[in-house]
């Protein structure tokens, strides 16, 4: 007698309806929000900065857009030829560093010169802005050196806005913080003492 085996018919698994998802991601974003460089300079040549920054004459800084009144400091503009090369020398090194960890942007230098800032209690501030503008150059990094002693002022803090809080960035002598230049940011008002800074924006092809 053959042997059969008996089918038992199984039940139809239910009809999952799936969501269409229109993303297709070609490469995950590799871009940070920001980084920094701890002792980037020394007390000394934080000095060194401070008094050839407040040999040069100064000026009101002014937004492009001319809103002075977002804006409340002293500027001057320091190049290698004012005996600060060893100073651009070092923050080439930093920038292409960091740039290579952190951002990949492809840049072609501080094309604008170093500002050197001053901002004086009560009220030297920049309030909230980005770096970036349309035209302008292309600026893609922004850094800032923080000159002072923290022990020197109060306020004046740099502080960037990637979320619902701010990202305070420390304060300690000689600390560099680099972020994207259409990074929205402030620099909080002084209410006592005087905050000296060094900033400037590497600029590069555009964006694409």
């Amino acid at each position: 007698m053959k042997n059969t085996a008996e089918v038992i018919p199984m039940p139809s698994a239910p009809e999952v309806k799936q969501t269409p998802n229109p993303a297709w991601a070609f490469n995950l974003d590799h871009v940070h929000s920001w980084a920094y460089w701890d002792n980037a300079f020394t007390e000394e040549e934080c000095e060194r900065i401070i008094e050839l920054g407040n040999s040069k004459t100064k000026k009101q800084g002014t937004t492009g857009a001319g809103l002075s009144e977002i804006r409340k400091s002293e500027i001057a503009w320091l190049y290698p030829s004012d005996d600060l090369d060893w100073a651009y020398r070092r923050m080439t090194d930093i920038i292409t560093n960091l740039n290579d960890r952190f951002f990949k942007f492809d840049l072609f230098g501080a094309t604008e010169g170093f500002q050197f800032t001053k901002y004086t209690a009560p009220g030297g501030k920049y309030g909230q802005h980005i770096d970036s503008a349309p035209g302008t150059l292309i600026r893609k990094l922004s850094f800032t050196l923080q000159l002072s002693d923290p022990k020197d002022y109060k306020g004046g803090d740099l502080c960037l806005y990637l979320g619902d809080k701010p990202e305070v960035m420390k304060r300690d002598r000689g600390y560099v913080a680099l972020f994207p230049s259409y990074v929205l940011h402030e620099v909080t008002p002084v209410t006592k003492g005087t905050r000296y800074s060094l900033v400037s924006w590497i600029t590069g092809k555009p964006f694409k």
